[in-house]
């Protein structure tokens, strides 16, 4: 039951994974936005068998999409055609990037620990509902 979360970013992508009862969130890498970015977030999912992918849904104050929205949704999109049995998910991610920060500091890992930090919160979420 591991999940994957990622922080979309134009220049970076973290990427944080679940332990294997989904319980908890940790970060995993911090990939470049390129070219490559479809084929190691595939091998991922499919080398840790994730069966959830929890995206940043990055809006502003007013809960409008941010401007990188259109693209996060065009990749969101692509995950969904490239993996039809793994459910893709948004979970609200505002000031994530700012609370790994404050957390840890300006480091090579922030857009990772901001994909666990979204990742974290989706599962919190759902456990709250099921209890």
């Amino acid at each position: 039951m591991r999940l994957l979360g990622i922080d979309y970013g134009e220049k970076k992508v973290g990427i944080a994974l679940s332990d294997d009862k989904g319980l908890l969130a940790f970060p995993k890498a911090v990939l470049p936005n390129d070219n490559f970015l479809m084929t190691e977030v595939l091998a991922l999912v499919r080398g840790h068998e994730v069966h959830t992918i929890v995206v940043g849904e990055s809006k502003d104050y007013q809960m409008r999409d941010n401007p990188i929205m259109k693209k996060t949704r065009v990749f969101v999109d692509a995950l969904r055609r490239e993996l039809p049995h793994i459910e893709v998910v948004y979970e609200p991610e505002l000031l994530s990037s700012h609370q790994a920060t404050h957390f840890q500091g300006k480091t090579a890992m922030i857009d990772a620990s901001a994909a666990s930090i979204i990742l974290q919160s989706y599962i919190d979420r759902v456990k709250n509902k099921t209890q």
